[in-house]
């Protein structure tokens, strides 16, 4: 008696010599670039600007339009935010109003997100890489069975397969990786807030909205937000959006040279960064932290001082738009990418500019005045 085959599983497109990577005929109509735009008691976070800025320029690469992914409750003011995400450079917008998205809580921001991808069908969505953005995008990447490339360095459309070719530091920041969704749609990624350019705002570019409804009710909900406690640091270090970082490594040798640091960027008004090593030898808080682990910078002046520039810290600093390095060793990976170089001991080199920019400083007081 011959027993009946087992029903064949359904077949996957999957990476490899000789299997299929074409899209399917249903995934091929997935069209336009969206961006969840992240907010919170009334503010959008930055990164989701930035977001679109890039999103901007995917999209005209495509030939689609950029749309902005709007969820909250009723009274979040959804419009006002829609219309900046217009000025910068979104064409449409679709707006999730409901009581339970008041509040982010991951259960009713999956569906609603996944609700919408699967009914719109985009080709692309991209996130902050924030702790909001990153619970999210797993969450819903998991729930659409599509790629998602977190803490995306470097956005672009591959010339030949017009997919999106996503870079980001791999094997703790020692090699870069570019990865491409092929074979699945949505194609999702991540990026940290600074790593890309913020676009200019234009205030007299308008665009067009729709609403859509969430269908899920409290009960239904497993967690609960039952009240909001601001952390009364969180505002203390705000070293992603600094214009003057002041940044030191191992090669300061000890906690009580570091203070040149935090001496120097007092002088300078500006903010002290760290590298991984100084953090874990407790010199500083893990918040000053630059690199792949760490922050991403974008600041006017970036002066490293006693740092090699390995590549989990370049990653961190290299978009700002001056670095100078100080190293004893000249030939510092940091140097290859740096503008001005100083070859020297940090701890000579270090209160010497602090005399000279206090000095600098004060005269300019006296000129003002």
């Amino acid at each position: 008696m011959s027993q009946a085959p087992a029903p064949a599983a359904p077949a996957r497109p999957t990476a490899g010599r000789g299997r299929n990577l074409e899209l399917s005929e249903e995934l091929k109509a997935y069209k336009g670039v969206w961006v969840f735009i992240e907010h919170d008691r009334g503010h959008v976070h930055s990164v989701s600007w930035e977001l679109v800025g890039e999103a901007r320029k995917l999209a005209d690469q495509l030939g689609c339009p950029v749309s902005a992914i709007i969820l909250g409750g009723a009274d979040e003011g959804l419009e006002k935010f829609a219309a900046e995400a217009f000025s910068f450079g979104a064409d449409h917008a679709y707006l999730m109003q409901d009581p339970v998205l008041k509040g982010y809580r991951n259960e009713p921001f999956t569906k609603g997100l996944t609700d919408l991808v699967n009914k719109y069908k985009p080709e692309i969505l991209l996130l902050g890489a924030t702790s909001q953005g990153r619970d999210l995008a797993g969450s819903v990447a998991t729930t659409l069975l599509t790629g998602l490339t977190a803490d995306c360095t470097e956005l672009r459309i591959d010339p030949n397969t017009k997919a999106l070719a996503a870079t980001r530091p791999t094997f703790g920041g020692s090699l870069y990786c570019t990865i491409m969704t092929l074979a699945y749609r949505p194609q999702m990624a991540t990026v940290r807030p600074r790593v890309m350019e913020m676009p200019r705002a234009d205030a007299t570019r308008t665009g067009t909205s729709s609403y859509d409804t969430l269908g899920l009710v409290e009960t239904q909900i497993v967690t609960k937000l039952l009240d909001f406690i601001a952390d009364a640091h969180s505002n203390k270090i705000n070293l992603p959006y600094a214009d003057v970082i002041v940044s030191g490594g191992k090669g300061m040798k000890t906690p009580e040279n570091f203070k040149l640091v935090f001496e120097l960027a007092r002088v300078l008004g500006g903010e002290v960064g760290a590298t991984r090593p100084c953090v874990q030898a407790g010199w500083v808080e893990a918040d000053r932290q630059v690199g792949q682990t760490g922050k991403t910078v974008r600041p006017k002046l970036y002066i490293a001082a006693g740092i090699s520039g390995a590549v989990q810290h370049r990653v961190g600093c290299e978009a700002a738009d001056v670095i100078v390095a100080i190293n004893t060793d000249v030939n510092a990976p940091i140097f290859d990418f740096a503008h001005y170089g100083i070859v020297g001991n940090a701890m000579q080199v270090l209160p010497a500019l602090t005399q000279a920019f206090a000095a600098h400083l004060a005269l300019r007081m006296r000129q003002v005045a």
